[in-house]
């Protein structure tokens, strides 16, 4: 019954795309799905549906405080960029893949998770990794073939923009290791999604690890060290755009959008008033120097904390994980971003292709 269910559905919502018709021959209209891969800055509550610990968690309180008024799984009091990008490319929010209830998957889907990695060897048995998730989407995709067979399962892939956040926790514990592949999640474009008719993608690199609040709130690293952690994220941006460069020249059709995350974060956290905010270095949840020990919300392993008044005013949300406000920021950014600042699409140019 449910099977059944979710087919229904399925096709009723497929058929109300189908508005351009000649004699009895219907081709759908340029709908643009979105799907979304990578870590806890992407994740909109997968980790709810699987068996981790509530360090990869956001569903309690005070998470999701503002817009929504309840926690559900995104690490922010409010939305996070996908959210907002969905709303400008007029598509509803995108929930999670796991989501129970969710069978809208025509609109895309985000497989995204807390504490997932490109390589899969940090965090294991606390999040679902890059490989894992590219697993979903090719099941995805076999059901959208099924349903809309080859050619309209093609044509709604081809379409579809993909945004992947993916590499911060390949840097155990919010530091560098000696990582000799800085930019890994590239390995998986051409093998998971480009295979299955993927063709327009969106990027935002690492975020300015040194800069997070639990960061600061740890020891401080010494200057080798913040030389050396420095070195390699400019390393891992560096390698991510010449990969990506790489996969346009090399994948026919292949467009990308890329943005600078560390540059991003770095100006707000450096200059916080410019962009509107009153506070770029302190947590608005969490307790310890900076706010930034791992505790916002009381679940972990931490159970003090503090939260702010007004989470617009702060850059962050948490101790690694920015506010609605420098989320919607963010999203603006890709979606309309000029090329000097990012490139060489924004998101609105590829949702138009």
């Amino acid at each position: 019954m449910a099977s059944l269910r979710w087919s229904f559905c399925f096709l009723v919502l497929y058929a109300t795309l189908l508005t351009h018709c000649h004699g009895r021959r219907c081709q759908p209209e340029k709908h643009v799905a979105l799907f979304v891969f990578g870590d806890s800055l992407f994740d909109a509550g997968n980790n709810n549906y699987v068996n981790v610990t509530a360090e990869s968690k956001a569903n309690f309180e005070p998470y999701g405080m503002t817009t929504f008024k309840y926690p559900n799984g995104r690490f922010s009091d409010g939305r996070i960029a996908p959210d907002f990008i969905a709303e400008y490319a007029k598509l509803p929010y995108i929930a999670p893949y796991l989501h129970p209830g969710y069978h809208l998957f025509v609109n895309g889907a985000n497989f995204a998770s807390a504490g997932a990695s490109a390589l899969g060897e940090t965090h294991q048995g606390s999040a679902i990794h890059l490989k894992t998730q590219l697993g979903y989407f090719k099941n995805l995709a076999r059901l959208f073939r099924r349903k809309l067979g080859d050619a309209g399962a093609r044509k709604l892939l081809e379409r579809a923009v993909y945004l992947i956040s993916i590499g911060a926790n390949d840097y155990p514990g919010s530091s560098i290791s000696n990582s000799s592949r800085p930019s890994p999640s590239q390995e998986y474009v051409d093998m998971g999604i480009y295979e299955q008719g993927g063709r327009k993608f969106g990027f935002p690199s690492v975020p300015p690890i040194l800069l997070l609040p639990s960061r600061r709130a740890g020891t401080v690293a010494s200057k080798d060290e913040t030389e050396k952690i420095t070195e390699l994220i400019k390393l891992h941006d560096n390698t991510l755009s010449r990969a990506l460069q790489e996969l346009e020249r090399q994948l026919h059709g292949f467009r990308y959008s890329k943005t600078t995350l560390s540059t991003f974060l770095s100006e707000r956290i450096n200059s916080p008033s410019k962009y509107g905010f009153k506070e770029g270095e302190i947590a608005c949840c969490g307790t310890g120097p900076y706010r930034g020990l791992w505790s916002c919300g009381g679940k972990r392993r931490v159970k003090e904390y503090e939260v702010c008044g007004n989470p617009r005013e702060y850059v962050f949300f948490d101790s690694a994980h920015p506010s609605e406000k420098t989320h919607q920021q963010l999203a603006e950014l890709m979606w309309s971003g000029p090329p000097n600042l990012i490139g060489p699409y924004n998101l609105k140019a590829l949702f138009e292709l």
